[in-house]
């Protein structure tokens, strides 16, 4: 064959594709996404529903014939407020209501209320309580195995409320027996308000016992502390309880004063002791007036006579004479009392001297006592601290004392009280008829929780399925592009008996207005614009693993491309597996096995497909023992060279790329390489692995291709609709182009080249 006018770029270029390019990211679950997954799973959801229907019909048939049994009770406040001790006091006024209902409910659902019920009315030989016959031998509450069992029996099927907006509570007992119901309802009641008084009237009586106990003891100390401040008062010499008029305080005031009095005559005295000392003698007289243990009279009276005697003696000098006896006598009576005279005012200064150093001395006895007195002061300033301590201490023993005998005989009083708090509302009668619940109800519910299991495993499944479904999926995991979405195919109903071979395999060639055709027309048209500037020459089919539909979609692919005006060649790589010759009804005694053995030519071995004239077929030939050193011969790839100058596009069929590695090699040689992936058979692992088993080989991966989708399932739904569009003006028969004789032309002119 000749090769065509149209120019293609070299092989390198091709190689230059990055399909890592291409990323994609998981799309956040969306509610329809959900519906999707409930569509696809619809069946587990429906089996789920009735199940869930037919469990409820049969709890509906056979519910038990229960007898509820109630009664109402109030729990008042009590008229005992008044006189409870703050100690004991069961509800404080701050407390709120609704908690103290709470606790009457707690309490009525207690396991030892439950324990006297059970013990009272013997239910643990109840063949009644028990649904069935009484045990043999008979059983005992001793036992802890059956005293716990018993309890959680009644608790289980009693039922506490509270009526809303009241001090009311509602007691209700479920039971085979309409008789048991009652009698147990009016056996908690009754046990409930027992125990409410006996709890509350041991609980005051332990009061009362502990403040008669420390009655006893505050006693004790109250007088203890009196007779300790009785003792200090008298040795602080404190009257009464008035510590402010005690007698070191008089003594300390009288002691001040006589200080104050001894410093005042001790300055009089050492003033006048001073000033006689140091004045004129015959001034003396004028101080001794006011001085203190004077004698003025006798001190002026020796003057006077001195003063008389001495005039005496002047006139008799001037009439007598000096020597005259009477002179001489009044001389010498002059003398003595000169003498006397200074006799006395020395006894003056004597006297005032003696009075001053007794001044001084009472002055410094008194100050001596009154520093005495002080530091007895400063002591009893210690001692009055502890009075006062000791003092308080007794006013808080008789405090407490006189509160809490106050408080004991409250108590006393409560004691026949507390009891009123419960009343008997109603009590339970014998139920008329028992409770059933609306068996539409029942069902219902368990179709509810059918319908919300079903919706469960339904997840639970799709999170487990490792398979790829959807081609969001499928990028998601690949990180490659989707080049496009093959539908399944389907066996037309009409008579296929006139039809060849090739138009009976080829769903494009038999249908060519079907989902299955278009599906491949995309993906032409995504193959043909993957690279920029120049459609890919070599494109290589490969999968996973087999039965992907790698044969099936090379084949409707080539068929699609040589619709055009390309030349396509179709190359059966697969030398372990062929199939493309049972597709085209073609002799596989020759092929590209003998091609590259040389035992036949390339025009020799092309085998051309009649129903489209652009097609060339080159089938695998006889299989060989050594399918991958044939493949990676010289041969191949001056082959391959041959056909890149001969061809528009060259479609290879090669085998799966995990099983063998004849895909890896002829990958090296191809433009562009799809992953074909077949709807929910390949698993995510495997996929993953095969295209990084391809990317590490430097293979240009373009894409994937979603083989063999149900078209019909919830993932997919709308894809190759044509609603309001259809080829009804076309004829299926003149799908042939126009301007196909030329192309017969062309071959046959490259036939004879």
């Amino acid at each position: 064959m000749g090769p065509q006018s149209a120019k293609t770029p070299p092989v390198a270029d091709a190689h230059e594709i990055n399909p890592s390019a291409f990323s994609t990211s998981v799309t956040d679950t969306t509610l329809s996404d959900a519906l999707i997954t409930l569509r696809k799973r619809r069946g587990v959801v429906i089996i789920c529903v009735l199940v869930g229907l037919l469990y409820g019909i049969y709890k509906a048939e056979t519910q038990p014939r229960v007898f509820e049994a109630f009664g109402r009770i109030q729990v008042r406040s009590g008229s005992s407020n008044e006189y409870r001790v703050s100690a004991v006091q069961g509800y404080a006024a701050g407390d709120a209501a609704a908690s103290r209902m709470l606790t009457e409910v707690a309490i009525l659902q207690s396991d030892t209320l439950m324990f006297t019920v059970a013990r009272e009315m013997d239910l643990a030989n109840n063949p009644d309580f028990l649904g069935g016959k009484a045990p043999m031998p008979r059983a005992s509450l001793d036992d802890p195995a059956v005293r716990q069992d018993t309890v959680h029996r009644l608790q289980s099927s009693l039922r506490i409320m509270l009526v809303p907006k009241t001090d009311i509570i509602r007691i209700g007992y479920s039971s085979l027996s309409a008789k048991l119901a009652a009698d147990i309802v009016n056996k908690v009641i009754a046990a409930y308000i027992q125990r409410s008084y006996e709890t509350r009237f041991a609980s005051t009586q332990r009061v009362s016992n502990w403040l008669s106990g420390q009655l006893d003891d505050l006693k004790q100390q109250v007088q203890t502390s009196q007779e300790q401040l009785m003792d200090l008062q008298k040795r602080l010499g404190v009257l009464g309880f008035d510590q402010n008029h005690s007698q070191i305080n008089s003594s300390l005031e009288q002691l001040s004063k006589a200080a104050n009095d001894a410093r005042i005559a001790r300055i009089l005295a050492e003033s006048r002791y001073r000033m006689l000392s140091n004045m004129d003698p015959n001034a003396i007289e004028a101080s001794i007036e006011s001085g203190p243990g004077a004698a003025p009279a006798e001190l002026n009276m020796l003057r006077g006579q001195y003063a008389t005697a001495r005039a005496a003696y002047a006139q008799m000098d001037s009439t007598l004479g000096p020597n005259h006896p009477q002179a001489k006598a009044q001389k010498a009576q002059i003398d003595e009392l000169a003498h006397q005279i200074d006799t006395e005012q020395q006894r003056l200064v004597l006297q005032a001297k003696e009075i001053f150093l007794a001044a001084r001395t009472n002055e410094n006895q008194t100050m001596a006592a009154l520093e005495a007195q002080k530091s007895d002061a400063y002591k009893l300033r210690d001692d009055l601290v502890e009075y006062t301590i000791r003092q308080r201490e007794f006013e808080s023993n008789r405090n407490l004392y006189e509160g809490l005998l106050q408080r004991l005989r409250t108590a006393g009083v409560q004691a026949g009280l507390e009891s009123l708090e419960i009343d008997v509302v109603d009590q339970a009668m014998l139920p008329s008829a028992p409770i059933l619940r609306p068996q539409s109800t029942i069902i219902l519910t368990m179709v509810f929780f059918g319908l919300i299991a079903g919706i469960g495993v339904a997840f639970l499944l799709e999170s487990l399925d490792t398979g790829l479904r959807s081609v969001a999926e499928i990028e998601s995991v690949t990180e490659l592009p989707s080049l496009a979405i093959i539908p399944r195919s389907r066996r037309t109903t009409t008579d296929q008996s006139g039809l060849s071979t090739v138009e009976r395999n080829i769903t494009s060639l038999s249908q060519p207005k079907s989902q299955f055709a278009e599906a491949f027309r995309s993906l032409r048209t995504a193959l043909l614009l993957s690279t920029a500037g120049h459609p890919p020459k070599f494109i290589l089919l490969t999968s996973a693993t087999p039965s992907e539909g790698k044969t099936t979609a090379a084949s409707n692919l080539a068929v699609i491309l040589a619709q055009g005006d390309a030349r396509v060649l179709l190359i059966d790589a697969d030398l372990r597996r062929p199939n493309v010759h049972h597709r085209f009804g073609l002799n596989a005694k020759i092929g590209l096995t003998t091609l590259l053995t040389g035992a036949t030519t390339l025009e020799q071995t092309v085998q051309r497909i009649p129903n489209v004239p652009n097609l060339d077929v080159l089938v695998s030939g006889p299989v060989p023992p050594f399918p991958t050193e044939m493949l990676s011969s010289d041969a191949m790839t001056d082959l391959l060279r041959r056909c890149r100058e001969a061809y528009t596009h060259v479609i290879i069929d090669s085998p799966p790329i995990l099983s063998v590695t004849d895909g890896v090699i002829l990958a090296h040689e191809a433009d562009a390489v799809v992953l074909v992936v077949r709807h929910g058979k390949s698993s995510k692992h495997v996929v993953r692995r095969a295209r990084d088993l391809l990317l590490r080989s430097g293979a240009p991966i373009t894409g994937i291709m979603l083989n063999a989708v149900d078209m019909n399932s919830p993932e997919y739904y709308g894809y190759y609709g044509y609603s309001g569009y259809s080829y009804s003006g076309v004829d299926a028969d003149s799908w042939e182009s126009q301007s196909n004789t030329e192309r017969h032309s062309e071959t046959a002119e490259e036939v004879k080249r």
